[in-house]
């Protein structure tokens, strides 16, 4: 398990880095005239790129059975690493915007395969926490891009930075193909049963049957779209994308928009770009609590309480604090903000089973996606019309929104799972009441039944 998580660690690690050299480099673009890049291109070029991630979630995500989880993120790698090596050597700004393109179909694949792995490799009990690790590596990449950016675009121009993005297609890429276990039911659905069953036994997960397995080729693929929209999910499945709109409306509306929102409100240039080292730093502490602490108290209740919080922190930061206080407001939102997102992924691995989970969380991550597209356009309108003060508490109702989205999921379906209560052995190993929460929540293994005495 430990290997497949870092693996993917790795690959997530440069997916942050990708997604944030951009706007680490942007300012000495813009001061290249000989490029000829000015401030409404660079906006119209950041859609493009998410737009390129929504469609590589999308199509990712329902291939991946097909083809192969490992076939697939492969392929991610290539393309996004590709795309910086475009980047790197564009001549104007349309042969960027093509680079970036690229890139983004490759970024948005990358995620829900990665995530979709992650829940099958680990233990049901720490699905959530898995998820949590892996989503620090994000942030990880993206402060590391920050540092390469202020490293290398100063001296040497902007174009380095993106040259060293086509590092993860020589480093990642070898390691995944010598490394990476290909997933047991996409093995079995393709007549590999002796192997699925090989690397099942290995990894210490249930032997895959029919019932859990992947339905191959288009009509299978077609089959699981259809599943996500089927009578006692379409409610839940909408609402899973809601949540998700609003996770990525926080994330890339903040993260875009933090810097100029907070010169808005009367802070120096300096001050306010630190700040945005500073809610990365606190989304990765994030990462590692929410999972611990969904493990627990049950995912559902986590990711709504999560996003609720994130909209308290943004509210006050409306309320201009003093600089101390600021810091610790923005690091307290960092804290919240990044991991509600991914707790919804958390909360999909949870309610898909496992035929329909590569799917389920292709299409949670690409309408989601839409949220990283509407964020900056949204922030560019209450920028342009004087409204930046109100900035934060338009963001704050989009955490609003996520939580009660999160919530009704439950509700609104027959088809949550629940755990059988089969006497003291239902409520888990833990005596910390852990068990309980867990059939409250409906948590169950990814691919069927797990024995309370068994690792991975």
């Amino acid at each position: 398990m430990y290997a497949v998580i870092a693996l993917c660690w790795l690959v997530v690690f440069f997916d942050g880095f990708d997604v944030t050299v951009y706007g680490a480099t942007m300012p000495y673009m813009l001061d290249d005239t000989s490029f000829g890049l000015d401030a409404a291109m660079a906006g119209s070029i950041g859609s493009w790129t998410t737009f390129g991630m929504l469609v590589g979630a999308l199509v990712a995500g329902n291939v991946t059975d097909w083809l192969g989880r490992r076939a697939v993120l492969v392929w991610c790698v290539v393309l996004f690493s590709a795309g910086s090596g475009v980047c790197a050597l564009a001549g104007d700004p349309t042969q960027f915007a093509a680079g970036r393109c690229l890139a983004g179909l490759g970024l948005g694949g990358l995620m829900p395969i990665c995530l979709s792995v992650v829940a099958e490799f680990s233990p049901p009990r720490r699905m959530a926490l898995a998820t949590g690790v892996l989503m620090t590596a994000y942030h990880a990449g993206g402060m590391s891009a920050t540092g390469v950016g202020l490293l290398l675009a100063p001296d040497h121009g902007w174009r380095w930075p993106f040259a060293v993005g086509v590092l993860p297609a020589l480093v990642a890429v070898p390691l995944l193909l010598r490394y990476l276990p290909e997933s047991p039911g996409v093995l079995y659905g393709k007549g590999r049963v002796q192997e699925a069953r090989e690397i099942a036994r290995r990894y210490g997960l249930p032997a895959p049957t029919a019932e859990n397995t992947p339905a191959a080729g288009v009509a299978g693929r077609l089959r699981a779209v259809r599943s996500l929209m089927a009578p006692d999910r379409r409610f839940a499945t909408l609402l899973l994308w809601v949540a998700s709109f609003c996770g990525l409306l926080l994330v890339y509306g903040i993260s875009t928009w933090l810097p100029q929102l907070m010169r808005s409100a009367g802070y120096g240039m300096t001050t306010s770009v630190s700040l945005l080292m500073v809610i990365n730093a606190g989304g990765i502490i994030g990462m590692l609590v929410a999972g611990q602490v969904a493990d627990r108290f049950g995912v559902v209740r986590v990711a709504a309480s999560w996003f609720v919080l994130a909209a308290a922190g943004l509210a006050l930061l409306a309320t201009s604090p003093s600089l101390g206080a600021t810091y610790a407001v923005v690091a307290f939102t960092g804290v919240w903000l990044f991991s509600a997102s991914t707790m919804v992924y958390a909360v999909a691995g949870r309610f898909y089973p496992a035929a329909d989970r590569a799917a389920g969380l292709g299409w949670v991550t690409g309408v989601g996606r839409l949220g990283a597209v509407v964020s900056p356009w949204l922030g560019g309108v209450l920028v342009g019309h004087g409204l930046a003060s109100q900035g934060f508490l338009v963001f704050a109702l989009g955490g609003l929104a996520g939580a009660v989205a999160v919530l009704l999921v439950p509700a609104v379906t027959t088809s949550w799972p629940r755990t059988p209560k089969t006497g003291p052995a239902a409520g888990g190993v833990r005596g910390d009441g852990a068990g309980a929460q867990e059939r409250a929540e409906g948590v169950v293994p990814p691919l069927g039944p797990t024995s309370p005495g068994r690792t991975r």
